[in-house]
């Protein structure tokens, strides 16, 4: 499992942990019924307190990405389909809005934008 963490960022280290965690779950590079690092190995690895893991392990358990079994430790739970078909989504979402954003930053009305994006969405027909 490949995790970094930026010190300097203004995200918390437990969220960046949850969002890479996330990423790589529905990414499948991290496999249903794969253990996860324990609690204290990651924390000693990543050089952060084991209470941001235990934090991070905590939420992705209550999204439904992990489960901890008593005694043998953290597992990635499997997605169903809809459930990584949702993630996916938000993630494109989030690219939209930060397009979006920019192009209202540089002056661009809601006619430009749409207009920018289906000339795009021509021009990449093609792939799909």
């Amino acid at each position: 499992m490949k995790i970094i963490i930026n010190n300097s960022s203004m995200i918390p280290i437990y969220e960046q942990l949850v969002q890479q965690i996330k990423k790589q779950v529905v990414s499948q590079a991290l496999m249903a019924d794969t253990m996860l690092p324990s609690v204290r190995s990651l924390a000693s690895e990543l050089k952060i307190s084991a209470l941001t893991v235990k934090k991070a392990y905590d939420l992705l358990e209550e999204e439904g990405y992990v489960v901890t079994v008593h005694g043998k430790g953290t597992f990635v739970n499997g997605l169903n389909e809809g459930m990584r078909q949702e993630e996916q989504q938000k993630e494109v979402e989030k690219l939209f809005d930060t397009a979006i954003e920019k192009g209202k930053n540089y002056g661009m009305s809601n006619s430009e934008i749409r207009e920018l994006f289906e000339i795009i969405m021509d021009e990449t027909k093609g792939g799909k």
